[in-house]
């Protein structure tokens, strides 16, 4: 005579959906990390277009001129003739100056603003453009 089982035991299973969405959470919240860990000091410029290597400053200010001739220091609105005074205190010895200028922006207007930024002490400066596909 054959007894059976109370229960039967049943093979278990893998669920695949509730992975997707594990993996999902996952990759939104390391995208938006990367996202916040980008120093975003300067106002969106329209670039000029150009091929550059990357390069990464480890103590960085961003100089943004705007096609209005506006200059700002990491988002805080200067003049030329405040820009020197405004600078020497942020500056440390190892500091570069990111240059990201409108493509619009008058010539005469930036290169007084990088003058400006040299009186201050400013010694390296990295031009900031959108590369080309």
């Amino acid at each position: 005579m054959k007894l059976r089982k109370s229960r039967q035991s049943k093979r278990g299973r893998i669920e695949i959906i509730p992975m997707i969405d594990v993996m999902f959470f996952l990759l939104v919240t390391f995208m938006l990390a990367s996202l916040s860990m980008q120093s975003l000091h300067s106002l969106p410029v329209n670039l000029p277009r150009g091929q550059a290597a990357p390069m990464q400053a480890k103590t960085a200010i961003t100089l943004t001129v705007t096609a209005d001739s506006q200059i700002l220091l990491d988002k805080i609105p200067v003049t030329l003739a405040s820009l020197t005074e405004t600078l020497k205190p942020m500056l440390r010895p190892d500091s570069k100056i990111i240059l990201a200028a409108d493509s619009a922006a008058p010539h005469g207007i930036t290169v007084q603003a990088m003058l400006k930024a040299r009186e201050a002490g400013a010694q390296q400066f990295l031009i900031a453009v959108k590369r080309d596909q």
